[in-house]
């Protein structure tokens, strides 16, 4: 119960973060290279999105790969099934019948049970949220320990959803930035106060929606089905009945359609502050799947020790730095690489003197806010912003830029 009670309080701060920001927003947007914007974003959907149901695909692929060739063929190769069956539903129906079939003769693929059905059914009923305002104010008690992260990942939430605000904008449906955080806060504000512990989300992967035909009644759609499944306690039914595996396509390819976003709406030229986007994403993911199997083995990276693993090739230290604040650290260097790119090298310099100040309170490069959280980070990231301003001075030592038409431009800055 105290834990719950904590967790609605830290959603409690996050929700006002969110609403804050929403008025900050658009002005990040504003200067902040798209490159940086869906690179980071990218880097968000290639690890954390992708990964996970891919490596499901393969430890039971008569399921995973069969699904994800359906849904292939229709959402990238614009095959039609018969009588327009959504190519979702086609591989849902498919991945099941290949699941009970294999039950029939004892290989079980995809983990499913006539036991597990009839035990789902005892989550059956009707269960209303009911108001828990006294238990976010009993989180109170907790304050200090929940704002060093209630803040920086209010921040980081609020990245992500700005990212993806303007991800459904290079997708061709522009919304306001200030709205739409704005609703993204007061909705997980009212969820708190009605017992919810997780922050909500604007979310992410709106081109992949809507390359599937979803509009804006595929949204109010989902909101009904996600109620009444949550309120008459049908979830636990629907995960009886339906291996998980056939669904995990559907991820792999939203997330290929983020990742892929990334490149197709911003310059060619930015294309390696897209790549640079993804590095702290998969440092962060890599030390994810370290840290979980270090712990079922009892032990951990410090128990074993740096160098050790170091020898090995394991360089935790370096995975543990550059993977904090992965969305941050993410969108601070593609802005640099970017800004570099087009030899802006005021904005170049303005944007690692913005990741030097987030770094020493804990923003970037680490699990929690505080004062000189990563002091030496903090000053090389200056160093940067000094070398890079000091470049604005000099615009004869750098080349000229080519428009793709042939025509030679003076150098940026």
């Amino acid at each position: 119960m105290k834990g719950w009670e904590a967790g609605l309080t830290w959603v409690f701060f996050q929700s006002f973060i969110l609403m804050i920001g929403g008025f900050v927003a658009p002005y990040i947007r504003k200067i902040t290279p798209r490159a940086a914007l869906l690179g980071t974003l990218a880097g968000v959907s290639i690890t954390f999105i992708s990964m996970r149901p891919a490596l499901e695909m393969y430890q039971t692929p008569v399921i995973g790969l069969t699904c994800f060739a359906i849904i292939m063929v229709s959402w990238l190769g614009g095959f039609r099934y018969p009588k327009g069956i959504p190519a979702g539903l086609v591989a849902i129906g498919v991945g099941m019948l290949i699941a009970w079939c294999s039950n029939l003769v004892g290989l079980n693929y995809g983990g499913l049970s006539v036991k597990g059905v009839a035990d789902a059914f005892t989550n059956f009923g009707f269960h209303v949220p009911i108001p828990a305002v006294n238990h976010v104010f009993s989180g109170f008690q907790y304050l200090g320990v929940i704002l060093v992260t209630a803040v920086p990942f209010g921040i980081y939430d609020l990245v992500e959803a700005m990212d993806n605000v303007e991800s459904a904008e290079a997708g061709g449906d522009p919304y306001p930035t200030t709205r739409v955080l704005t609703a993204d806060g007061v909705v997980s504000l009212i969820g708190c106060l009605m017992g919810n512990p997780f922050i909500n989300a604007v979310y992410i992967g709106h081109p992949g929606w809507k390359g599937m035909g979803g509009r804006i009644g595929y949204s109010a759609g989902v909101g009904i089905m996600v109620i009444v499944l949550s309120w008459f306690g049908v979830i636990s039914l629907m995960l009886a009945i339906v291996p998980v595996v056939a669904i995990s396509p559907i991820l792999l390819y939203i997330g290929m359609l983020i990742g892929a976003q990334a490149f197709q709406t911003t310059p060619k030229a930015h294309a390696p502050a897209i790549i640079l986007a993804l590095t702290p994403h998969v440092a962060a993911w890599a030390k994810t799947m370290m840290d979980g199997a270090l712990s079922v083995a009892g032990t951990g990276a410090v128990a074993l020790g740096f160098d050790k693993l170091g020898n090995v090739g394991v360089l935790y230290p370096g995975l543990q730095t550059m993977g904090g604040g992965s969305i941050l650290t993410g969108l601070i260097l593609a802005a640099v690489g970017a800004s570099v790119i087009d030899q802006k090298f005021v904005a170049a310099s303005a944007f690692a003197f913005a990741g030097a100040v987030l770094t020493f309170f804990g923003f970037m490069h680490g699990e929690a806010v505080g004062i000189a959280v990563s002091p030496t980070l903090a000053i090389a990231y200056v160093i940067v912003a000094a070398f890079l301003y000091a470049l604005s001075f000099y615009p004869s030592l750098a080349p000229a830029l080519t428009k793709p038409s042939g025509e030679v431009l003076a150098p940026a800055e």
